[in-house]
């Protein structure tokens, strides 16, 4: 079964070989994001196929095993210059095989597991896969909750429990005409040297999935204060702030230094704050009052 969605304005092709355990119900997310078939500008393409088997240990070198907060994921660079991927939940069981070329473009990918395992799975590796091609294209996929006000949408960055999302629910309660655009990985590009900011299908534990866009307005990194203030960083700062809320691998120069030349042409057109807040009215309106001047 093949299955055509476009992402952030991205072609995505979604093929599932014949399994009576996988298709699309693992990827209800991405409904809202289904098109036509294209046969124009593919961003990349999955195959799933549980009858994938891991790489050859002589055909491979492992790079880590790194927590991604949801469970760990075992990276190995394939001599061929692609990735294999092993993606396990918090229990540590093996949920996705996943292999890639070099620049993300076509990957295959074996589920494991119940139902719930095989959805932890597939997701994760199309959020990998999303990632790192991203950065061939001037895309970033960044861990943020995001609002819309006005045509412009404000994304929020910060530790996980830190506050994001309460600090958004404050914006959507007592700030007229916003909404909720996305709120744990919306997705920034840069077209024709200006960013935009894009809903996509991970949304974290708030189910919201749309595909909705907006000119990026800026970004803020949400920081518990005892009184409430907002500081506009310099450039050095900004990166500092920014690039850690963005999906990267630095053990692979080319994605690496693609995903950091687009934080700082992101950094180059928008402006880029801390918000020391309370979570409280006063905290919301005092970073709309300077942020979306």
């Amino acid at each position: 079964m093949i299955h055509h969605f476009r992402i952030a304005e991205l072609n995505i092709r979604i093929i599932f070989e014949e399994s009576r355990h996988n298709g699309p119900s693992l990827i209800q997310s991405f409904e809202p994001f289904r098109v036509s078939p294209f046969t124009d500008d593919l961003f990349f393409q999955l195959t799933v196929d549980d009858r994938l088997r891991p790489t050859d240990q002589e055909e491979r070198e492992t790079i880590r095993d790194f927590d991604t907060g949801n469970g760990n994921t075992l990276v190995d660079r394939l001599s061929d210059g692609g990735y294999q991927f092993l993606i396990k939940d918090l229990r540590g069981n093996h949920c996705c095989l996943l292999r890639t070329n070099k620049d993300f473009s076509d990957c295959r990918c074996a589920l494991n597991g119940n139902y719930d395992m095989r959805c932890f799975g597939l997701n994760n590796a199309l959020m990998l896969i999303f990632a790192f091609a991203g950065s061939f294209r001037q895309t970033l996929l960044i861990h943020a909750s995001l609002v819309r006000h006005q045509g412009r949408g404000y994304a929020f960055t910060a530790k996980s429990g830190t506050g994001k999302s309460t600090h958004v629910s404050l914006w959507l309660r007592h700030i007229p005409d916003c909404d909720l655009m996305n709120d744990d990985n919306p997705i920034i590009r840069i077209i024709d040297g200006q960013p935009y900011i894009y809903g996509g299908p991970w949304s974290g534990k708030t189910p919201c999935y749309r595909n909705v866009k907006a000119r990026l307005g800026a970004i803020s990194r949400i920081d518990r204060a005892t009184q409430n203030s907002v500081d506009k960083l310099n450039p050095i700062e900004a990166f500092a702030s920014l690039l850690p809320s963005c999906s990267s691998m630095k053990w692979d120069k080319d994605i690496f230094n693609s995903i950091c030349n687009t934080i700082s042409r992101v950094i180059e057109t928008t402006n880029i704050y801390t918000v020391h807040c309370l979570p409280n009215k006063e905290a919301a309106l005092l970073c709309h009052q300077i942020i979306a001047q």
